[in-house]
């Protein structure tokens, strides 16, 4: 058993990893050099919302990185637009720019190509079902097991 955990836990990684490269593969197809693929799944990930830095953290977006370098960068390149928060101005939130909006919406496409070929491949999309429930139960662990420590 302690086989099986070690290889979930190593496969979770591999795998976000792989993604990873998917989106980089399709920023060098779609000739996009001013933003990395962890910026893309940022950006990706604020959507239509609009978030502070912090909101960004806690959802998990930073996905391992700095998140404020990653904002700078991502204003500076044009991709977010930067604000003050009306009720606290030592706080921003962030929203797409119509230039982050567009890569969004060709990463949108990105997701919808993958999931179109995966539904065509055995066992289909059915199984991610099954694979999420299993990937929440793992996390939902960990939690508990991280509450119960403090």
């Amino acid at each position: 058993m302690k086989q099986v955990y070690l290889e979930t836990i190593l496969l979770i990684e591999r795998l976000h990893r792989r993604f990873l490269d998917v989106v980089k593969s399709e920023l060098d197809r779609l000739k996009v050099e001013d933003i990395n693929n962890v910026q893309t799944l940022i950006l990706y990930n604020i959507g239509p919302d609009q978030l502070t830095v912090g909101e960004l953290t806690n959802r998990g977006y930073y996905l391992g990185t700095n998140v404020s370098y990653n904002v700078k960068n991502l204003v500076e390149s044009g991709y977010l637009i930067q604000e003050k928060a009306p009720h606290d101005k030592r706080s921003t939130r962030v929203k797409l720019s119509e230039k982050g909006s567009a890569l969004v919406a060709k990463m949108d496409a990105l997701i919808e190509r993958n999931v179109a070929d995966l539904d065509k491949r055995s066992p289909g999309l059915a199984f991610l079902t099954d694979v999420n429930k299993s990937m929440h139960n793992l996390e939902r662990f960990w939690t508990e097991y991280m509450n119960r420590l403090y």
